[in-house]
């Protein structure tokens, strides 16, 4: 039987609970903001200790990204922190650069660690560097293609796990690289007037509006168009990947779940049937009347696909 994953943002405890009730195997919570008494806006410490433990219940997953580019003087809360995650017994964390990863290692050995996108892993030789420093699973760049993933896949050890997003917002940089944030953050908040929407409009682009968000970790920017690779995922298992991920950052809890939902539905089919599996126009429209945005597969393919209504 294929041991395939499906992996979901989660922003807060209902959000997590609406993930896994749908049919995420797993959820990842934004841990930005290490030093503080909260990991986000809408998840404190004890939410996440409840979720953990939610999950668990139901056998499934928790993890939580440390995705803040540390500075010298953050490296002491980061211990802290680490300790406090340890102890409501979180899956795996989800880091970003190796000096945090160095930390992880020496604080807790035992820790399952996954490379995030903001790790830019583009290639092989990449992907072994951090599993001989004992990763087990690396989430690849957004910016490869198929053909990109299967080079990886036959470069490193069996062992290493390959996540890679199949659907959601993109941010507009490499791999979600949010070095605006990184510099807003080191300077303090940042506050979030969620009744204001911004969007970046391109030159050469009239029409095409892609959202300005603000957090706790600054300034960010979304493509005009979301990701989406459900009629693909047969493509995406043969390249290598074994955990599908969905981005929703900035997305409804509402949202969230319709889209693993939907996910489900086809990933639990293809493992039904792997050679007979077909994909359903269905699923495409269900996702398309989630939320308006169009719809792309990225870099992925040779041919990028823009689904539109």
């Amino acid at each position: 039987m294929l041991n395939l994953e499906l992996s979901s943002f989660a922003k807060d405890l209902e959000g997590l609970k609406i993930a896994l009730e749908n049919g995420a195997d797993s959820v990842y919570i934004g841990g930005e903001t290490f030093g503080m008494n909260t990991i986000s806006q809408k998840f404190s410490m004890d939410e996440l200790k409840l979720g953990v433990e939610y999950a668990h219940e139901r056998n499934k997953k928790v993890y939580v990204t440390i995705s803040l580019l540390p500075h010298n003087n953050d490296f002491v809360k980061l211990e802290e922190y680490l300790l406090q995650l340890n102890e409501i017994k979180v899956d795996a964390l989800i880091l970003c650069e190796p000096g945090s990863l160095e930390v992880v290692r020496r604080v807790l050995p035992d820790m399952k660690i996954h490379m995030g996108s903001q790790a830019n892993i583009y290639n092989y030789e990449t992907a072994k560097f951090y599993y001989d420093l004992g990763v087990r699973r690396v989430v690849i760049a957004k910016e490869l293609s198929l053909k990109d993933i299967i080079d990886i896949r036959k470069n490193t050890p069996h062992d290493l796990e390959i996540e890679a997003f199949v659907h959601g917002g993109m941010v507009m940089s490499y791999s979600g690289r949010r070095l605006i944030s990184n510099y807003m953050a080191s300077k303090g908040t940042v506050e979030y007037d969620e009744t204001k929407h911004y969007n970046l409009v391109e030159e050469k682009r009239p029409g095409q509006f892609s959202p300005i968000y603000e957090d706790e970790g600054g300034t960010f920017f979304y493509a005009s168009k979301d990701l989406c690779m459900i009629e693909f995922i047969p493509e995406l298992v043969k390249s290598g990947v074994t955990t599908f991920s969905i981005e929703g950052n900035m997305k409804s809890d509402d949202y969230i779940g319709k889209v693993v939902k939907v996910y489900r539905k086809a990933i639990d089919e293809f493992i039904k049937s792997p050679e007979g599996w077909e994909f359903d126009k269905a699923w495409l429209e269900e996702l398309q009347n989630i939320d308006h945005r169009v719809l792309t597969t990225g870099f992925y393919l040779e041919e990028n696909i823009d689904y539109t209504k």
